[in-house]
């Protein structure tokens, strides 16, 4: 049922023909032809299931050639808190005090093994991931 549906959806596209993505031409060609699928507004089934087909390509793609960089120690920290929408403040309880926590962030005072610890259950990672 699927591939029928696959195949009316593609002859409607029939400028551009899905197929796993093997350079960044072809990746940005797939994202615009998303992004014209988007544009159109009310989607129809369709169009979404199109889309799905599209996006996995998109990500098996990325997945495979986009090395996401490992952060590690006070960059991880850093990302943590934008990620989560805090603030140094927030962690105070952690660190005994905002300033500690600033001074943590800016590289003027390590992490102990305790805050590293007491992070890592906040955060929900590995206390590894905190050294640098």
């Amino acid at each position: 049922m699927f591939t029928g549906t696959f195949h009316k959806i593609q002859r409607r596209y029939t400028s551009f023909t899905s197929r796993p993505i093997t350079n960044d031409t072809e990746l940005i060609a797939t994202q615009n032809q998303i992004n014209h699928i988007l544009d159109k507004g009310k989607l129809t089934q369709d169009d979404r299931d199109y889309l799905k087909v599209l996006g996995t390509l998109v990500y098996d793609y990325e997945d495979k050639n986009e090395s996401m960089p490992t952060l590690k120690g006070i960059e991880l920290l850093t990302a943590l808190l934008e990620e989560s929408n805090l603030q140094p403040k927030d962690l105070a309880p952690i660190c005994q005090s905002e300033s500690i926590v600033l001074d943590i962030l800016n590289r003027n005072r390590e992490l102990t093994a305790s805050q590293m610890k007491e992070l890592a259950t906040f955060f929900h990672i590995s206390p590894a991931a905190l050294f640098e």
